[in-house]
């Protein structure tokens, strides 16, 4: 037998779990009797390839169990801060955290709540969430995430399609949480109080505390989430996700971003939506550090934080609205920032004004790509190609694999236009009752994103646009990302989106929609004109509409699908 001696303060039964965890095979590895901290392995003759040691499994060896991130960190590092709640001003190691998601997982075992079973959340962003979620992990149940910006009807849409058991719910969404009861056949409701220990939620925190919830036979697998996509195309797809897609999620993220028992990240987006729960806040639970959260975006509030050394916030994730409303805020210049180590922006193109004027405040905004189905981080910008590459949202991730798909189904060259393909160990499985749309969206094994993206010869990925936000003007492609990064350098522009119109002439023809600054106003003829300084001619937009502001989804995403509604239907206003 060969051993190799691990340093002395590795735990063995730590090194047994991980190699697990991490989905490595460690098939024919035994741990040593002898000595302790030896990891005896078979002897191996000369010429053996390792890759038959790696792939090969015992009998009966099944898929990877899910393990459970935090009571392992409540065993190992109990005191440790795991999440500081601003918006309760409480904050909870992680064994106060391991002790609630137990009461909340034996509180849903009394409701006869189980493997399989769904429990919704309509709330603002609190410790709610992730004693929900990982209660849910505990038993195998599914959360199912709930944008408590939808009106009654979508989220009955939602619901019905959905069927939880168990709603939990804040307090200020109590009136439509009773209506969603009647209309959706909701079991029970639970209701939240911003922390506070009278409410139903924590008196149950309460009343269940001590109580072992159990624990599934869970494996990567398994569905723990359901969220439902934004629906800036039509109606909303469940996107199921997996223990599995949560972990390599982690893995993904975790090295390139640095993430350590040390990171402090500030999570400003709704839990809600993949990039607040998922951009950074599962990814450093899973590595023992401390996610602090705010309600929701304000971003005076949030430069607040940013620059306090008592709240020490080292990572911070965003979209690019919030990146822009915070620099366009009389607090940025002023705000220490020295502290915070990674910035990643992801959601939408970002803007090249956006990242110079944090740049130049000595924050290099690090992009990168994914979406709900990819769980989901699948694409990264290394900090040090931040300078280099603007505007590209990185190379794949470690566990990911990308192709850039052009019409016929082949591989893209170099810098060629297509549509973006992804696979890997962090894809969903598909949409929550929707066989149609999940054969629509996958080609074998690979995701068809429906975004439009090209690839340099470095290997370095640039989000175009959304594929379905493309427009044809004379027989020319037009990516509206491309011309609104240049009305962004106008200094009246606040927000600026570019649709497609039709017309007779040309078939279609940009139309720039414009918030402007307060007290500013502008010209069709200044936009045009500068727009004609940078870009070919059919790129540049016919007209100009100046709205009050842009529409968003719950993320800070533009719904052009709005806008195209409101500016190219029969009666749409006169734009110039």
């Amino acid at each position: 037998m060969s051993c190799i001696e691990l340093p002395t303060f590795v735990d063995v039964a730590d090194v047994s779990s991980v190699g697990g965890s991490l989905g490595f095979s460690a098939h024919g590895l035994t741990l040593g009797t002898g000595p302790p901290h030896l990891l005896v392995f078979p002897d191996v003759s000369k010429g053996t390839p390792l890759s038959s040691l790696a792939t090969s499994r015992p009998e009966g060896h099944g898929p990877v169990p899910a393990y459970d991130w935090i009571a392992n960190h409540a065993n190992h590092r109990p005191t440790n801060e795991a999440i500081r709640d601003l918006g309760s001003g409480k904050a909870f190691s992680y064994a106060d955290l391991d002790r609630r998601i137990d009461a909340m997982a034996a509180y849903m075992g009394s409701l006869g709540i189980g493997r399989g079973d769904r429990v919704a959340v309509l709330a603002h962003n609190g410790v709610e969430f992730f004693d929900v979620q990982f209660a849910c992990g505990r038993l195998g149940a599914i959360s199912v995430l709930l944008n408590w910006r939808l009106t009654v009807p979508e989220l009955e849409y939602i619901l019905n399609d959905s069927s939880p058991k168990l709603m939990v719910h804040d307090v200020e969404f109590a009136a439509a949480a009773t209506e969603l009861q009647g209309l959706c056949s909701i079991a029970t409701l639970l209701e939240v109080e911003g922390g506070s220990a009278d409410s139903a939620y924590e008196q149950v925190i309460t009343s269940f505390d001590g109580q072992d919830g159990g624990r599934a036979d869970l494996t990567h697998d398994d569905v723990v989430t359901i969220m439902y996509t934004s629906g800036t195309t039509g109606l909303p797809k469940g996107a199921m996700i997996t223990h599995g897609m949560n972990f390599w999620n982690c893995v993904n993220l975790g090295i390139p971003g640095g993430i350590t028992v040390d990171t402090v990240h500030l999570n400003v987006l709704p839990l809600f939506h993949t990039g607040g729960l998922n951009c950074y806040s599962n990814p450093v639970l899973h590595a023992g550090g401390t996610v602090v959260l705010l309600k929701g975006f304000d971003p005076g509030e949030t430069l607040q934080v940013l620059g306090d050394p008592a709240q020490g916030i080292t990572h911070f994730f965003a979209v690019p609205a919030p990146y822009q409303f915070m620099m366009q805020h009389p607090d940025f210049a002023d705000t220490d920032l020295s502290r915070l180590g990674v910035a990643g922006v992801g959601g939408a193109p970002c803007a090249l004004a956006i990242m110079e004027n944090w740049t130049e405040r000595g924050v290099s905004l690090t992009q990168g790509f994914g979406m709900t189905e990819t769980s989901p981080a699948c694409i990264f910008l290394d900090p040090g190609d931040a300078l280099r590459k603007i505007g590209s949202t990185g190379k794949a991730l470690m566990h990911t694999e990308l192709r850039i798909v052009n019409d016929e189904g082949g591989d893209c060259g170099p810098d060629e236009i297509g549509e973006l393909w992804v696979a890997g160990p962090n894809i969903t499985p598909g949409y929550w009752n929707r066989p149609d749309a999940t054969a629509d969206a996958f080609e074998g094994r690979w995701l068809k994103t429906g975004d439009a993206a090209r690839m340099d010869d470095e290997g370095f990925v640039y989000i175009v646009d959304r594929w379905k936000d493309m427009y044809i003007s004379g027989g020319e492609n037009v990516y509206p990302a491309e011309v609104e990064n240049v009305l962004y350098q106008l200094s009246e522009v606040a927000e600026a989106a570019i649709i497609g119109i039709p017309d007779d002439r040309w078939g279609e023809v940009g139309l720039a929609v414009l918030a402007l600054k307060p007290g500013e106003s502008i010209e069709r003829t200044i936009v045009q004109e500068h727009c004609a300084s940078q870009l070919a001619k059919f790129k540049v937009p016919s007209d100009i509409a100046i709205v009050e502001a842009l529409p968003r989804n719950a993320t800070g995403k533009v719904l052009k699908r709005e806008l195209r509604d409101q500016f190219v239907s029969a009666d749409a206003p006169k734009v110039s």
